[in-house]
């Protein structure tokens, strides 16, 4: 009978404060797991014998549904080579403050308990690149390279401040007043300066994303930091599921290098 209670209490304990599991779909075998409540992903290439970090491409966004079936080309290649893939979802967050704590911790968590190395290869997928540029502005260090596919790079421009407010805890107007403290395009001396290289790929028929608001205007401002960057101008395409986005030589060759590199930049 006591035994019966117990169970009887542990299914009324368990209905009323249900415990969850991370869940994801991702295109590949990997693991997924939780950081600060937020559903991540970590796919690991085959083991090596090197004891060296594991380099590694850090995916975004990671919404639901993403990264899809349309990245699994990407990601063989990167697996191939030895690379690592994870990213963490932290929802519409437009690069926010909250957002980037958690990926502080997903960061932190991946060097410390997986072994990858403390600088990632950061690839952007439309409105990731407000999610990563916001983080890497602030951690240039540990940053390998950027690389985008139609990133959105201008809070302005994509989603507009009206949308974006709310991520940052803020009026449209307060954001308005401190866009230079935020915005991807106005925080660029950093990376510049840590010697980050930059490749984006991006279509001149963008009208979500257009390309003289985001890449074209990152292109500018970091040729004129000294900074390193290519961009691949695509003619003909906007912001759509073309599948040469998705299987870029270029871009892949570029991770690639970048992220085999046997030195930590200084």
């Amino acid at each position: 009978m006591k035994k019966f209670l117990s169970l009887l209490a542990l299914y009324y304990i368990s209905a009323i404060f249900p415990v969850h599991s991370a869940e994801k779909q991702l295109p590949l075998k990997g693991e997924v797991f939780t950081i600060q409540k937020h559903t991540a992903f970590l796919i690991l290439p085959e083991p090596t014998k090197t004891g060296e970090p594991i380099p590694w491409v850090w995916y975004a966004p990671t919404l639901t549904g993403l990264p899809a079936n349309s990245e699994k080309w990407m990601f063989k290649q990167f697996l191939k080579a030895g690379i690592a893939i994870a990213g963490v979802d932290v929802g519409e967050s437009y690069g926010s403050p909250k957002g980037r704590s958690i990926y502080n911790a997903l960061h932190e968590h991946l060097v410390k308990n997986h072994s990858l190395s403390k600088q990632a290869c950061l690839l952007a997928r439309s409105r990731g690149g407000l999610m990563l540029y916001c983080w890497a502005a602030e951690n240039p260090g540990k940053v390998r390279c950027i690389t985008g596919i139609y990133p959105v790079c201008n809070i302005a421009s994509y989603p507009g401040l009206k949308r974006a407010c709310g991520a940052y805890g803020l009026t449209a107007n307060q954001l308005d007043v401190q866009l230079a403290d935020h915005n991807p395009i106005d925080r660029l001396e950093l990376l510049a300066k840590a010697n980050v290289p930059i490749f984006h790929i991006h279509g001149d028929q963008d009208r979500v994303v257009p390309l003289d608001k985001n890449s074209a205007l990152i292109k500018e401002r970091y040729d004129k930091l000294g900074g390193s960057m290519t961009l691949e101008v695509v003619k003909g395409q906007g912001h759509n599921m073309w599948v040469g986005w998705f299987q870029s030589q270029n871009l892949v060759d570029f991770i690639i290098t970048q992220a085999t590199k046997s030195k930590l930049k200084k």
